[in-house]
């Protein structure tokens, strides 16, 4: 049975990730920093499905606890086929004139350094270079990397445009290792991201700026990211998937 690792995995987009990610048959490993209540929920869905799943409570900044979580993959006994980078912070709203070390150390170790040290734990598995059968990596980005978040949190939207780099350029490093990398850059989502920066009702405000006229779903960029983990995008990496109803 081959396994998926998720990241964030206990809430929103990484919740509805790993539902997804067992309904296409993979076993989970769901990451969490907090929320073990919420956590063991989603073993439980994902166990309802007939799939695997294990809780792994893990700071993506700290490499021993990424190497833990990784560990928790391996022991499921198949192989690593996945990997999903959805951990990720906002680090408030802030103008760049008054954005602190602080926001600044827990943003880009959030979701910059994370990335990075669990992508290079996959690649140490999944790669044929290291002996592994290859597979996918989805990084979870923003549109904000584009649209810069002026006023908001241009802290955040720079942390995503480094998470775009990212994937551009390790998709190209095992392009010829049996690995893609991809990334959704996810637009205006209902989900706990906007509270926990201070605004719960930022989706509401912001629905008028968008093409559709609606939030997305959190199901809506799972079922974007598991297109992407599978064989039906073998030709797809290297590539910044916008789902984001036209923003």
């Amino acid at each position: 049975m081959a396994t998926v690792v998720v990241t964030g995995g206990s809430r929103g987009i990484g919740a509805a990730t790993c539902v997804a990610v067992a309904e296409a048959g993979w076993d989970v490993v769901v990451d969490y920093v907090r929320d073990v209540g919420a956590a063991a929920d989603v073993v439980r869905r994902v166990e309802a499905l007939g799939r695997r799943a294990v809780a792994v409570q893990a700071d993506v900044r700290d490499a021993e606890s990424v190497e833990r979580l990784f560990a928790a993959a391996d022991a499921f006994g198949g192989p690593l086929v996945g990997l999903v980078n959805n951990a990720g912070i906002s680090g408030g709203f802030a103008r760049v004139d008054t954005v602190t070390q602080q926001q600044l150390d827990d943003v880009l170790g959030v979701n910059v350094a994370g990335p990075f040290l669990c992508c290079g734990a996959a690649v140490r598995r999944m790669s044929t270079a290291h002996g592994g059968s290859g597979g996918s990596i989805v990084n979870v980005s923003s549109r904000a990397a584009v649209l810069g978040s002026a006023g908001e949190w241009v802290h955040y939207a720079a942390s995503k445009a480094a998470v775009d780099t990212l994937t551009v350029g390790l998709s190209q490093e095992v392009a010829t290792e049996g690995i893609r990398v991809n990334a959704v850059a996810v637009g205006l989502v209902d989900t706990d991201l906007h509270a926990a920066a201070g605004e719960p009702g930022r989706p509401d405000r912001m629905r008028p700026t968008i093409p559709m006229k609606r939030s997305g779903t959190p199901e809506e960029v799972a079922a974007a990211i598991v297109w992407l983990l599978g064989d039906s995008s073998s030709y797809t990496t290297g590539t910044v998937l916008a789902v984001s109803g036209g923003r």
